[in-house]
């Protein structure tokens, strides 16, 4: 899904002047020439390019509209806590909490690595997964412990 910050291309076939990188803001909507602002968050490329389409079919002739992501900067997750950088990252691909904390760097010195929670922000409704390193180190319930990441996902390493 499209969100606040990224960078679309739009791409509108045999219209180089309608064609261009959109910045989508904070308020979620990009400008469109000819079309004016238009909401882009919370939609698929795909979704957008169609209705894309479908409003510049007022000014062009079947106009065939394609949306790509270029650069996904919403999608990121969040590292707290006793880790050696914590901060944002983004979130390019599928991403375990394994892999996003050897991206942070590893453990602080002191971290409590049995007792390190996801915070999930799902619909307003938020879910605390708790994940034990020491279990992921040895090898055991790694299905369970090594939870793919989601965007906004907070890691909180005690």
């Amino acid at each position: 899904m499209i969100g606040a910050g990224d960078v679309l291309q739009v791409f509108v076939w045999k219209e180089p002047e309608l064609t261009r990188e959109a910045a989508v803001r904070v308020d979620g909507r990009i400008t469109v020439p000819l079309l004016g602002d238009i909401q882009a968050a919370g939609r698929s490329p795909q979704q957008l390019g169609k209705e894309l389409g479908r409003e510049l079919g007022r000014f062009l002739e079947a106009p065939q509209v394609t949306v790509g992501v270029s650069q996904p900067n919403s999608s990121r997750f969040y590292v707290v806590g006793n880790v050696a950088r914590a901060g944002q990252f983004p979130l390019g691909s599928r991403l375990t909490v394994l892999q996003a904390l050897a991206i942070a760097g590893g453990f602080g010195e002191y971290a409590k690595t049995d007792s390190i929670v996801v915070i999930r922000d799902e619909n307003g409704t938020q879910t605390v997964i708790p994940v034990n390193y020491k279990k992921l180190e040895s090898g055991r319930d790694l299905a369970s412990q090594n939870v793919a990441l989601k965007p906004g996902d907070v890691i909180v390493v005690p």
